[in-house]
């Protein structure tokens, strides 16, 4: 009997990351992604075995990226897929788990619209596309905020009156739950326990970025909260900031909430403290030749995200190992180096020789002696949106939408 087939679809703000995959299987028959969306300079490129190309997405739109994914998926498949997985940002308190899509939940996505207004409309974009054109099987939505629905009250409650948490759903959510359940399971299998169990503290690193602490596969708390840009600093992001900062802005320059908002989530992070850029490549090589902006991005960055992991630290009853994921994570020695520096108290110390990142950048155990396991393992979501799927069809846990009251 041959492995069944899902086809994933990461559709987010400015991007469409898609795969391939057998079940099973470690690496995708077919991987792309669509970039640089929303803009003049939009392509796609895909990979297939040894096999490579791209094309212009001239007019920068979503629909024409997964237009062009489409045809590519008739190419490489062989056969009928068994389903489509699709990662969704903000599922609210709808959504504590994988979903099959119908039409009741994809109007409960819409209803989360306003805590993820960057993510759940591109990702509805990708759930309509592919399920117009593969409408006679079974879609599946994997959440980000999911896999935090196990973290306890205390965790996820905000210290506002009780009425807009129960009448508003105003709570803190977590985000990157496909990524922080991936690499906590990976963690476990690489030290040798039983997949699912451990202690971990989880860092994935990106344009956005979070930490997680994960206990035996569920999630006790994480940095975002009811949005995206509660927490660590990240690419544009500023993380946490005082609250009173939007009333301060409005009486110092006269910003209404929308000014603040796209300042916070845009112009801010590590472009907004360096004067540079976003991309931590370049604020790494411009450090290096003495840029202060780019010194001072990175010095918060890495005080920031090392206060985010100690503070986590409590909610576990003692630590097995960090992990740090995503393309920082994965890629960059001296933000890991320097973030465990801060974290002495921890026990945790990283061994230099180990921490360099070799070609093919394989998950590898880089603490030094006596340390706690520092991990450097590559996310790979797609892999856990199809896993998820497919596990909640053998499951067959198809039920309504919960109302909320």
């Amino acid at each position: 009997m041959s492995k069944r087939l899902v086809l994933v679809i990461n559709c987010g703000s400015s991007s469409i990351k898609f795969a391939l995959r057998v079940e099973g299987e470690p690496s995708p028959i077919l991987s792309g992604l669509a970039e640089r969306l929303t803009t003049p300079e939009g392509v796609l490129r895909w990979r297939a075995g040894n096999e490579r190309d791209e094309m212009k997405i001239a007019d920068g739109l979503h629909s024409t990226a997964v237009a062009g994914i489409l045809p590519l998926i008739d190419r490489f498949a062989k056969r009928p897929l068994t389903a489509v997985g699709h990662r969704v940002v903000h599922g609210g308190e709808h959504f504590t788990g994988a979903y099959v899509l119908d039409a009741n939940a994809v109007r409960a996505i819409e209803e989360s619209i306003p805590l993820a207004p960057l993510h759940n409309p591109a990702n509805l974009i990708g759930i309509r596309e592919a399920m117009a054109v593969f409408s006679k099987i079974p879609h599946v939505a994997i959440f980000d905020t999911a896999f935090h629905q196990t973290m306890p009250p205390h965790a996820y409650r905000y210290a506002v009156p009780e009425v807009l948490y129960s009448k508003y759903g105003v709570r803190r959510y977590g985000f990157h739950g496909t990524s922080h359940h991936f690499v906590a399971n990976e963690a476990s299998r690489l030290l040798g326990m039983d997949v699912g169990q451990g202690a971990w503290l989880t860092a994935h690193l990106g344009n956005g970025c979070s930490t997680c602490a994960v206990l035996n596969g569920k999630s006790l708390d994480t940095s975002m909260g009811m949005t995206p840009l509660e927490g660590v600093v990240m690419g544009t992001r500023s993380g946490d900031v005082d609250p009173n900062l939007p009333a301060y802005l409005s009486r110092t320059l006269g910003w209404d909430l929308a000014k603040t908002d796209y300042v916070l989530n845009h112009e801010s992070g590590l472009l907004g403290l360096s004067g540079l850029s976003n991309d931590m490549r370049t604020l790494v090589a411009a450090r290096s030749e003495g840029h202060a902006g780019a010194t001072l991005a990175i010095d918060v960055y890495c005080y920031r995200l090392a206060r985010s992991l100690a503070g986590l630290a409590v909610a576990l009853p003692r630590l097995d190992g960090l992990v740090f994921t995503g393309g920082i994570g994965e890629n960059s020695p001296l933000i890991r180096e320097m973030t465990v520096g801060h974290l002495q108290i921890l026990g945790l110390a990283i061994a230099p020789e180990r921490n360099l990142t070799p070609p093919g950048n394989p998950a590898r155990e880089i603490q030094a002696a006596g340390s706690p396991a520092i991990l450097v393992i590559p996310t790979d979501e797609e892999r856990q949106i199809a896993e998820e799927s497919l596990a909640l069809l053998d499951f067959d846990r198809i039920q309504p939408v919960p109302e909320r009251d």
